[in-house]
């Protein structure tokens, strides 16, 4: 048995810092031998034009196989395994290397807006439905080629480019979406999920781990518990979610979620208040989020969140006598506080900059004084 290093693609993004490489990430590794394998058949028949298939075996006593990770990257390696007793001639490897470039060149096609086709038929291009569908926006496989500088970047964007330019009508991805689950067929073990903006999923398949976390959604559904759902996605090419295809993860989601609430404040159109009422900004709302996820203090108590007519955002607290209130200003990034002690009418008001991590926690501090540190 021989072990040649074939290939060693550099895994860069968050997820991948110090050379860590997530479990489910090796089933996109076998997609790529798998499609390696198929190219390599390809690449044989291209070649002898006159043979009506491949040789009997072709691919017994080759294979593909993680053989170690690199330091200071995630750098899976990935070496071409001979076995002794191979019944292929020698030169019969060669496809496997050119299999391999073909790929590398046709996504440095696909990067480059250059004509895919040159260099994989449609029908192997189908292997990309499968091959990166675990990257995450920010996240890319880098193929270095064997045979000239040239390295090719397979991102979430050119893998869309891939799997369009096969001539297929949708492609999946991973999707996390949230919502209601408003239906549960017990028997056909399926469910239905309204979606913020109103859509429906229907049809979602429910495995056995994750049927009572669904049906106490179900249950809940009058209360507005709300899921969010990962798993692969089925997509228009418009990226518009047809469904949901498989489901690996069910979360009950806190009714005082920050982003999900602005996912549905999102939603909101122009005059939603009786013919009234403005949309919120929608970049203002954005940085919203990431302002809750990175500023506001974990050991405060979230706010419920609701639109006001002018298009900001009122947070507002219950806590013990006081009624606590924060209007934030969209565009501006400021906000002004108030607070009413019910029991003494005293009142408190003050206005914060929300571009200032000091006055986040200004503002945690004022409600941890009166009572409003989450247990």
């Amino acid at each position: 048995m021989t072990t040649t290093p074939f290939l060693k693609p550099r895994i860069t993004g968050t997820r991948f810092t110090g050379g860590a490489i997530p479990l489910e990430f090796l089933a996109d590794l076998a997609v790529l031998s798998e499609m390696i394998q198929e190219v390599a058949k390809w690449k044989y028949r291209e070649e002898n034009p006159t043979r009506q298939r491949v040789p009997r075996g072709f691919s017994d006593g080759v294979s593909l196989k993680l053989t170690g990770v690199e330091d200071g990257s995630a750098i899976p390696v990935i070496s071409l395994v001979v076995s002794a007793a191979m019944l292929l001639p020698p030169e019969a490897e060669q496809y496997f290397h050119e299999a391999r470039e073909s790929v590398v060149n046709a996504v440095f096609a696909a990067q480059e807006g250059r004509e895919i086709t040159d260099h994989l038929p449609q029908k192997l291009l189908g292997y990309f439905d499968r091959f990166g569908r675990n990257l995450a926006e920010g996240e890319a496989i880098e193929l270095p080629s064997a045979t000239t500088n040239l390295t090719a970047r397979l991102t979430r964007d050119v893998r869309r480019k891939l799997v369009v330019a096969s001539s297929a009508t949708h492609y999946t991805e991973e999707a996390s979406v949230y919502g209601l689950v408003h239906e549960f067929d017990q028997r056909a073990k399926t469910f239905q999920l309204t979606l913020p903006e109103g859509n429906i999923l229907q049809r979602i398949p429910v495995e056995s781990q994750h049927y009572d976390a669904i049906l106490e959604a179900n249950n809940g559904y009058r209360n507005q518990q709300r899921v969010r759902l990962t798993g692969v996605g089925r997509y228009d090419l418009n990226g518009r979610l047809l469904e949901l295809i498989s489901v690996e993860h069910v979360v009950p989601v806190d009714p005082l979620d920050v982003g999900i609430r602005i996912e549905e404040l999102k939603q909101l159109q122009p005059g939603w208040l009786d013919g009234k009422g403005e949309a919120l900004d929608a970049d203002g709302l954005q940085w919203l989020v990431e302002a809750f996820a990175t500023q506001f203090a974990d050991d405060a108590t979230l706010p419920y969140l609701f639109p006001t007519p002018e298009g900001n955002v009122l947070a507002e607290w219950s806590l013990g006598p006081n009624s606590v209130s924060l209007e934030i200003d969209l565009r501006n990034r400021s906000a002004e506080w108030h607070v009413l002690n019910v029991d003494t009418d005293h009142e408190d008001t003050g206005e914060f900059d929300l571009n200032s991590a000091t006055d986040w926690e200004r503002i945690a501090a004022n409600l941890r004084a009166i009572g409003g540190a989450a247990e």
